[in-house]
């Protein structure tokens, strides 16, 4: 009777324990999770008409794509400074993402920032403008992106907005709206968080607080 028992309790324990794992591999990505796609929720995929690099891919799907090929090379988690703005090095943070996505679009979102800072400094708070550092700032690109580019919804019931592409802003973080979904309709997120980040594009939107949502105009 006791070795039933202390079998019966061992199972529970070994059960738990599988449970446990298995929720933390999931709320961590380790494990992937289901995806869906706009064609799955009668949503039309937003096209832009413009094709500011002139590859003959429009720019909202130039940057989803450009963001893909940048996490697909795994850039290491390392916040630096950069003499020349851009990291060489495969490391980078959050930021880097965005900018990189943009870059092989056709838009250089150093010099963007840059010109923009300098036409308006008080809009950014910014004293002392550093070329190098200033466009790999979360605050400074909401800001930006508030000023120059289309502001949408930061309701995520509202599904239909969000498309693949567009950009998203956190209290300390951003990153590039997927064209991937959840079974709510949700979308991914391709961002860059930490050093131990085991997928890029992560089913994780509906867990930060959103600050701005953009589209590139």
């Amino acid at each position: 009777m006791y070795k039933k028992k202390m079998k019966k309790g061992l199972f529970l324990f070994i059960s738990l324990i599988s449970m446990i794992s298995l929720f933390f591999l999931y709320y961590f990505n380790i494990i992937p999770h289901s995806y869906y796609f706009n064609s799955d929720f009668n949503i039309l995929t937003y096209e832009s008409l413009v094709d500011k690099d002139r590859d003959g891919v429009q720019d909202q799907l130039d940057v989803l794509n450009s963001a893909k090929a940048y996490v697909e090379t795994k850039p290491k988690y390392k916040s630096q400074y950069y003499k020349n703005g851009y990291p060489d090095d495969q490391y980078g943070v959050c930021t880097d993402v965005v900018a990189f996505a943009l870059k092989a679009a056709g838009y250089d979102l150093q010099e963007l920032v840059y010109e923009d800072i300098k036409k308006e400094s008080q809009a950014y708070g910014i004293e002392k403008i550093d070329k190098a550092i200033d466009f790999r700032r979360v605050v400074n690109l909401n800001v930006y992106f508030k000023r120059n580019h289309i502001t949408l919804t930061t309701d995520l019931k509202e599904i239909d907005a969000w498309q693949g592409g567009d950009i998203v802003v956190f209290p300390s973080h951003i990153g590039i709206i997927s064209d991937k979904r959840n079974k709510k309709g949700i979308p991914f997120l391709i961002h860059h968080s930490n050093p131990y980040q085991f997928r890029y594009e992560e089913d994780v939107l509906a867990r930060y607080t959103i600050l701005g949502h953009y589209r590139i105009s």
